[in-house]
């Protein structure tokens, strides 16, 4: 018996050392550097816009070939739909292939040509995920944060910079694709012979039953995401849409027994408790994503459209403030982030912050009710089981990975040379107008510390609705009723319906606090230590009070800091166009102009009312992306009665222009044309 022992020990040991080898060859394999200077950009000759670049060019921003491409390819737990489904998919009445460079590039996601990190040429930002034995498609960070601006037939990669893309756009056209591919006879043939022909499914029915599932799916994402206000390119309501989807996942038997039962969502004709156990057949306490889905189809089948209308409006809140993506480099060492500081970068807040991304990008929730206390159930604090596809683990590394990105400066043998000397008075412009709230930092100090400078909404007067949002927006806590959770000033205890903010908090820290069930044991705990491990004690940004003018919380208003914006170093911002956090101005120029307003004499110069988003090609003089002479999507900051649009408000931030006061009460003089043109060569310096 002790002979076997020692045998036994000997194995495990011997496999423990084979594991450790294998894992330092595939870790060795994945490092293998690209040497790709392109970093796998493809050109485009010209597209719907009158776009063209016949080369690409990568600045220095501390990111090297490998890093880039990395970037671009690392899976953060986004399923979008199956793999092969997205490889096969056509573009309604054609067999063209959605996933083609024309296509994409039509949305504004970035074609690439295959690599060794990505063997089927997918967009920047377009990847295979696995989850559970399964493959899909998905988002990365990358497909929101790069970004690209072309002069003179260049390509300019900005690593890190905002994307020109239209999510809101391509999620609709894809449903579309997919429901055709459903009901059109020719179409759907082609699409199952093609799925089966890659070898993951075995039958047309297992391939219509996915197809139809996961059509679904996106079609209720589609359809509980609804908004009044058009998004267009370059911008997104993420955190409406993350939102929506932590409600989606919320909501059990007792919530929907009060709205459909106890509630007014059926109007004189309430449901009786058989209807409602009909559509709430074999569901458990935490619906599982198939239950979802079974007790969606038979809303559907059940109620009108009236009704249907109203549940949504009692269970989701409307995604219509969208802002422009923001752009990463100095992420990690910010204070706070997010257009509003709702997010502290201390602690788990990066990981956290993270999670709710891959959340509102499609990420797998199987969110069910926990049998047993386990460790991440001690430190999340409840008895749900928060599995999902949310990759923590590379979301850990992404962020560290980040801490490497540096600005991108100026490259003067593309764009041009920058005035020296008018440059130098533009400097002191800035320091009169703008130090006070974007102070200057080293891009390339591995030390930097970026404090975010929080602004009052009706101190700043841009557009109210992002931040409005975050405060104002309440959803039904649902699985998480009774629990509590930290906002800063202490802990508050989720009612019936509470803070979106709030519920998205507690959400992410159990999702974070759950291990991953798709690894094997050893794996997953280790992992799971390492990045809980590395998240609190590694992370150099500390908990610390947020600066600048705003309303702090209270117990009160425990939220009321967030009803502010954030002014950040503007290292790099001559590529971030379009500009205020909601996208509203479309160059660095306009910016520098006041608003028209009633009385305002019409021969003056003021930001534009509407322009057009979506070309990619660089106006340097301006300092923005082209916006007139071609038809993208129309940016209007009113609709055509000539009421303003709520979000989409071009106001505010007037500093130079003699309208918005300074941070210590001070109106200064406007600036006049040569004093802008010389601020704005000063701020390409950055």
């Amino acid at each position: 018996m002790k002979q076997n022992v020692v045998v036994t020990k000997k194995r495990l040991l011997f496999l423990g050392l084979a594991g450790v080898i294998f894992a330092a060859v595939l870790g060795a394999c994945t490092l293998i550097p690209e040497t790709d200077p392109n970093r796998g950009a493809t050109t485009v000759k010209q597209d719907q816009f009158g776009d063209s670049y016949t080369s690409i060019q990568y600045l220095n921003q501390g990111w090297d070939i490998t890093d880039s491409l990395w970037f671009y390819t690392t899976t953060q737990g986004s399923n979008l739909m199956p793999y092969d489904f997205f490889m096969v998919l056509e573009k309604p009445g054609t067999s063209e292939l959605f996933r083609s460079d024309e296509t994409m590039n039509f949305y504004r996601y970035l074609p690439q040509k295959a690599t060794a990190m990505n063997p089927d040429a997918l967009p920047v930002g377009w990847v295979k995920d696995t989850y559970k034995g399964k493959e899909y498609v998905g988002l990365t960070c990358a497909a929101c944060h790069t970004g690209q601006i072309n002069y003179n037939g260049v390509g300019v990669r900005i690593d890190g910079g905002p994307a020109n893309s239209d999510m809101e756009t391509i999620m609709k056209d894809i449903a579309k694709a997919m429901k055709h591919a459903a009901k059109d006879e020719e179409t759907r043939n082609r699409f199952v012979k093609n799925v089966l022909a890659r070898g993951k499914y075995t039958s047309e029915s297992d391939v219509m039953a996915d197809l139809n599932r996961y059509t679904q799916r996106l079609i209720s994402y589609i359809d509980i995401n609804r908004s009044d206000v058009a998004y267009g390119y370059a911008r997104l309501d993420a955190f409406g849409r993350i939102y929506n989807r932590v409600l989606e996942h919320l909501v059990n038997e007792r919530v929907l027994k009060e709205l459909l039962v106890e509630g007014k969502i059926m109007g004189d004709e309430k449901m009786t408790e058989e209807e409602f156990r009909t559509i709430v057949q074999n569901v458990d306490s935490v619906m599982t994503g198939d239950q979802r889905d079974n007790v969606v189809e038979r809303l559907t089948k059940t109620l009108d459209g009236w009704q249907l209308g109203r549940l949504r409006e009692k269970l989701f809140n409307k995604p219509n403030a969208p802002v422009s993506y923001p752009f990463l480099w100095d992420i990690a060492q910010h204070d706070y982030v997010q257009w509003n500081g709702l997010a502290d970068n201390a602690g788990l807040g990066p990981v956290g912050r993270n999670t709710g991304e891959v959340i509102g990008v499609l990420g797998t929730l199987d969110w069910k009710e926990q049998k047993n206390t386990t460790l991440s159930t001690l430190i999340g604090k409840t008895n749900i089981d928060f599995t999902s596809s949310v990759n923590v683990h590379n979301l850990r590394k992404i962020e560290n990975h980040l801490t490497k990105l540096q600005s991108p400066e100026w490259p003067e043998e593309i764009l041009g040379k920058i005035d020296g000397q008018s440059a130098l008075r533009g400097k002191m412009l800035f320091n009169e107008y703008c130090a006070s709230c974007h102070t200057e930092i080293d891009r390339s100090d591995p030390e930097r510390r970026v404090v975010a400078k929080m602004s009052r909404v009706s101190d700043v007067g841009t557009d109210l609705a992002m931040a409005s949002n975050s405060i104002s927006y309440k959803g039904y806590s649902g699985i998480l009723r009774n629990s509590y959770v930290g906002v800063g000033i202490g802990d508050i205890l989720l009612d019936q319906e509470a803070s979106v903010a709030a519920l998205l908090t507690k959400a992410t820290l159990n999702v974070v606090a759950t291990p991953d069930a798709d690894k094997w044991f050893l794996e997953r705990w280790g992992d799971w230590i390492w990045d809980i491990g590395s998240a609190f004690f590694h992370n150099q940004i500390k908990p610390s009070l947020k600066h600048g003018n705003y309303d702090p919380d209270t117990t009160v208003n425990p939220l009321a800091s967030i009803n502010s914006y954030k002014a950040r170093p503007l290292n790099g911002i001559w590529a971030t166009a379009p500009y205020l956090h909601n996208g509203s101005v479309p160059t660095l120029y306009d910016l520098l102009l006041p608003k028209k307003r009633d009385g305002d004499p019409d021969d003056g110069e003021y930001r534009p009312e509407e322009f057009e988003v979506g070309s990619r090609e660089f106006d340097p003089i301006k300092v923005g992306l082209k916006s007139s002479g071609y038809k993208g999507f129309t940016f209007r900051t009113t609709n055509s009665r000539g009421e303003a649009i709520r979000g989409n408000s071009n106001a505010g931030h007037e500093y130079t222009t003699g309208r918005t006061a300074q941070l210590d009460g001070r109106i200064l003089k406007p600036l006049n044309k040569e004093e802008r043109l010389d601020l704005l060569e000063y701020l390409k310096t950055l």
